[in-house]
C-alpha cells in the first residue's frame, strides 16, 4: 500500500466549514452562558472501544477554524489500531472553543474511524499472503466521498473508481440500454481512451462467457455464490481481472479470495459501517 494521504486541504477546509456552519453558525448559547471567555481548558480524544483511528486532520481543521489558539497534538496517527482507553488527540486552549468544536470534531472522527475499523476487519479476513484486494464502491454519503474513501485507505483497503468519469464500468442497466453486453463493450471500446480498461458487470455464467468473448478487461461477478465464483475463475483462466461484488459478508471473504478473484468490492465499508466509539474527555485543571 502507498503511504496514507488525506484528502486535499481545500476539501477538508470546505467540509469542516460547512459542518461548523450547520452546528454553530448562530453561536453556542450553552457555552456562552456557562463558560467564562478567559477560561483555558484541556481535553483528550480517547477511544472507548477497540478501533482503527481516522480523522485526525479533520479534528485539527475543526479547531483551526473555531479558534487558532487551540493546540492540537496527535498522539496517534490515522490508520493506528487503538484499544479502549487509548488516547488519540490532546487538545488545549480556550475552553469555549474546545466545547464549541466538540461535536463536529467527534462526528468526523467517529464516522471515519468507524469506516476504517470495518474496513480493517475485511482486510484482516483475507488469507495470509493473499493477492486479492478489498475495495470500496461509490455507495458513499453525498459530498463526503473523499473523506470516506480516505477512511477506507486508513483501514488498509483500496478505492474503486472515484466517480463516473474515472473508468468505464458497464452495469446491467447499461447493457439493457445498449441492447446487450457485446454492443455495450464494443461502444465503450470505441469511445474510451486507449489507456482505459473496460469493466463489465455480469449476473450469470452465460453472461461471463459473452463478456470474455467481447474482450472485457475486467469482469464484475455480481451476486455469484462461492461455487459459481470458482467456476468463473476457472473459465476466465486469467483472461480478465475478476471482481466479486454483491452480498459480500465478512464470513465470505476468505472463500472468495481462495477461489482466486482479484478484487472483492464491498459497499458495506462505507454505507453500513457503524460509528466508532470515541469520546472527548475533559481533563482536570
Amino acid at each position: 500500500m502507498p503511504p496514507l494521504q488525506p484528502p486535499a486541504p481545500f476539501v477538508i477546509e470546505r467540509l469542516v466549514r460547512l459542518a461548523l456552519e450547520e452546528d454553530a453558525g448562530r453561536g453556542d448559547v450553552t457555552t456562552a452562558a456557562c463558560v467564562p471567555p478567559s477560561l483555558i481548558g484541556a481535553a483528550t480524544l480517547r477511544a472507548r472501544a477497540a478501533l482503527v483511528l481516522c480523522g485526525v486532520p479533520l479534528v485539527r481543521e475543526v479547531y483551526r477554524q473555531v479558534d487558532p489558539r487551540v493546540q492540537v497534538r496527535a498522539i496517534a496517527e490515522d490508520g493506528a489500531r487503538l484499544d479502549a482507553g487509548d488516547d488519540a488527540v490532546a487538545l488545549s486552549g480556550p475552553a469555549a472553543a474546545l466545547l464549541l468544536g466538540e461535536r463536529v470534531a467527534l462526528n468526523f472522527a467517529q464516522r471515519l474511524s468507524g469506516i476504517a475499523t470495518t474496513t480493517r476487519r475485511f482486510v484482516d479476513a483475507l488469507p495470509e499472503g493473499s493477492r486479492t484486494r478489498i475495495a470500496d464502491t461509490r455507495k458513499t454519503t453525498p459530498l463526503l466521498r473523499a473523506l470516506e474513501r480516505y477512511a477506507v485507505r486508513a483501514g488498509g483497503a483500496h478505492n474503486h473508481r472515484e466517480d463516473l468519469s474515472s473508468a468505464v464500468l458497464i452495469k446491467d442497466n447499461h447493457v439493457a440500454a445498449a441492447g446487450g453486453i457485446e454492443q455495450a463493450i464494443a461502444r465503450a471500446r470505441a469511445y474510451a481512451p486507449h489507456t482505459s480498461r473496460i469493466e463489465c458487470e455480469v449476473d450469470t455464467e452465460a453472461q461471463l462467457a459473452v463478456a470474455l468473448g467481447a474482450g472485457a478487461d475486467v469482469i464484475l461477478l455480481d451476486n455469484f455464490d462461492d461455487a459459481a465464483v470458482r467456476r468463473a475463475v476457472a473459465t476466465t483462466a486469467g483472461r480478465a481481472i475478476l471482481e466479486a461484488s454483491g452480498n459480500v459478508t465478512l464470513e465470505r471473504v476468505r472463500s472468495l479470495a481462495e477461489a482466486g478473484v482479484d478484487v472483492i468490492s464491498v459497499g458495506a465499508l462505507t454505507h453500513s459501517a457503524p460509528a466508532a466509539d470515541l469520546g472527548l474527555d475533559w481533563e482536570p485543571a
